[in-house]
């Protein structure tokens, strides 16, 4: 059942005894003073519908604790140590001198009961529910979006100890598959933890030890019935055939089937980095910079910098881009309904489907443009060639004028041979051929749009200004404490809360008449 508190101070309460200790504008002195109405209790009593049982901490004190623990960057047994041994925390939390923190695991218990629930988010709307009753952002009608790569919380694995781990996890989660193991896995002893003893310098151990693991695995899905399998069985066969697949490739002259592998010599798209952590991935911010673990994305007004709608998904995959995320999380922004705003971002949001969906939504695009590359250097580019859609053809600069197929390909070919402008156009013996996007009007227009001294004025001024809330997020906390997307994404956005809160706080927030108000 859920726990309550009824509010009676103790005789060594923190509060009373040290608060004038307490920052004031501080998120210690903010929480010590007003936890009860910033998350009170019926906004929790969904999460414990039974009247009977042991009474749970109460609800404030957990959010508390979960805000300051994700602003902190702190694990549960740090935060625990921290509300027992901290008079901040404790101030925070209503406790006395005296009290001891609850176990560790009650914040494991309660992140999971509130992912589990209807609203996960919970945490974060309450605060964002702070913001919309001050006021703060009325008549703020830009949004910029931006995203940075988050660390992993596990480390990177090779081919081999995720072959010899996967299949390890198989003989755990499948019920009867250890023996199936003992019997058709024969490359490796899988019951010896560390890796095979071979001598590693030599490329035939090496690719022997591959194609045995390889083969190891194939013989156990051989085995397996993974239709009438579920849950964590389920799980575990797919991570395998997964592993068994990404990685590898039959040997040069072999089919597979003689049983002759070899590590691959590409790289899978969307590889899975690690089985400890299945959703890792990954990733690449510029061509230079490349990390492994997530991509953290972000809405947010620049001015103040509060964040209005946060996301966390995997670094890779085309549905994770930047543009594709930026997208649906202008739809989730509750603060922009009604309005029509500037949408602020740089060029890996300026793709014509973005585009596309800021011009559905009414809003106003402040995105920078992708870059015209042109086929020859210092030569023509798209922008050169002039688009008729209404009559589907294109004319290059020379003023020929050819159809645009129904895949949207222009094709000039013979009529580039005796032209003038074919050294400033192409360098291909079959002429020049376009390839047009979906939405190349939009991209056209956004383009010429976008070299204005307007535009200019306005991106440069407010979309660097994001930047400062990236820094805000990853302070101390480049690296996610948690495994998955979800319980990731979930520790997201508590942060995100306890940065809002706090920068509500230096813009003056505080209690008025019963409401919030910005002072």
């Amino acid at each position: 059942m859920q726990g309550r508190d009824d509010g009676q101070r103790e005789l060594l309460d923190v509060e009373a005894l040290a608060g004038h200790l307490l920052v004031p504008g501080s998120v210690f002195a903010f929480l010590a003073a007003h936890r009860r109405e910033l998350f009170p209790p019926e906004m929790f009593e969904d999460l414990f519908p039974s009247g009977r049982g042991r009474p749970s901490i109460p609800p404030e004190v957990v959010a508390t604790v979960l805000v300051l623990q994700a602003l902190n960057g702190l694990s549960d047994r740090e935060a625990a140590e921290a509300v027992t041994y901290d008079l901040r925390w404790k101030a925070a939390c209503g406790f006395s001198v005296a009290d001891r923190a609850f176990h560790p695991t009650t914040l494991t218990y309660w992140r999971r009961r509130l992912a589990d629930s209807a609203r996960p988010q919970r945490v974060f709307e309450a605060v964002q529910t702070v913001v919309a009753e001050t006021g703060v952002l009325k008549g703020r009608t830009r949004r910029a979006l931006d995203s940075t790569v988050l660390d992993d919380a596990v480390a990177r694995q090779d081919t081999v100890t995720q072959l010899i781990a996967a299949i390890r996890r198989v003989g755990r989660e499948v019920p009867g598959a250890e023996a199936l193991i003992a019997r058709v896995c024969t490359g490796h002893d899988y019951a010896q933890p560390g890796k095979p003893r071979i001598a590693w310098d030599d490329p035939a151990a090496r690719d022997g030890l591959v194609s045995a693991l390889v083969s190891d695995a194939l013989a156990l899905l051989g085995v397996i019935d993974a239709e009438a399998l579920e849950g964590r069985a389920a799980e575990a066969v797919a991570l395998l055939a997964l592993v068994a697949g990404q990685d590898v490739e039959p040997a040069e002259g072999s089919d597979g089937t003689d049983g002759r592998w070899r590590i691959a010599r590409k790289v899978a798209p969307d590889r899975m980095i690690s089985t400890v952590d299945p959703e890792a991935r990954h990733a690449h911010k510029t061509r230079e910079r490349r990390q492994d673990g997530f991509k953290a994305h972000i809405v947010a007004e620049p001015d103040t910098g509060i964040i209005t709608v946060p996301a966390l998904t995997k670094a890779s995959g085309p549905e994770n881009s930047d543009a594709a995320v930026g997208a649906g999380l202008l739809g989730r922004d509750a603060t922009t309904a009604g309005e029509r705003i500037e949408v602020l971002a740089d060029s890996a949001y300026g793709t014509g489907e973005m585009l596309a969906a800021v011009a559905a939504a009414g809003h106003s695009p402040v995105i920078k443009p992708w870059p015209l590359r042109p086929a020859v250097p210092e030569g023509f580019t798209l922008d050169d060639f002039e688009v008729d859609e209404a009559a589907g053809t294109a004319t290059c600069p020379n003023g020929v004028t050819k159809p645009i197929s129904p895949r949207r390909h222009v094709t000039f070919g013979a009529a580039c041979r005796a032209c003038p402008l074919r050294a400033r156009c192409t360098t291909s013996a079959r002429g020049r051929k376009l390839e047009l996007h979906q939405h190349d009007r939009l991209q056209r227009e956004h383009r010429a749009r976008a070299s204005g001294p307007e535009f200019l004025q306005v991106y440069r001024r407010h979309r660097p200004m994001v930047e400062r809330t990236i820094a805000w997020l990853t302070r101390r906390a480049r690296r996610v404490p948690y495994i998955g997307v979800a319980r990731n994404n979930a520790w997201l956005t508590l942060r995100a809360a306890g940065l809002n809160l706090r920068r509500l706080l230096n813009l003056g927030l505080e209690r008025q008449d019963g409401g919030w108000a910005i002072a």
